[in-house]
């Protein structure tokens, strides 16, 4: 049997192993809306067409169309220039 220690190092591996870099991730609307607290639709019609918020990269598919995927560290930075002073 694993002591209470050992579980939360297990799970803590598992967590890590599948964590990409907040320098290097890419995120969909999905991923933001969570990131600030705001339903998906709020931030797809309100927040992501502002024309202070970071453009989107697209990888093109074979049928020529892209998600629109945003760097992480770009929201985070965005998000937090407005924080008030």
């Amino acid at each position: 049997m694993m002591t209470d220690q050992e579980i939360l190092k297990a799970i803590l591996q598992k967590l890590t192993e599948r964590s990409i870099p907040i320098e290097v991730d890419l995120w969909d609307t999905e991923h933001i809306a969570a990131y600030l607290k705001y339903s998906y639709s709020t931030v797809r019609d309100k927040i992501l067409p502002l024309s202070s918020f970071p453009k989107p990269i697209r990888i093109r598919t074979a049928n020529g169309t892209g998600l629109p995927l945003y760097k992480a560290r770009e929201v985070i930075q965005w998000a937090e220039s407005l924080q008030e002073k």
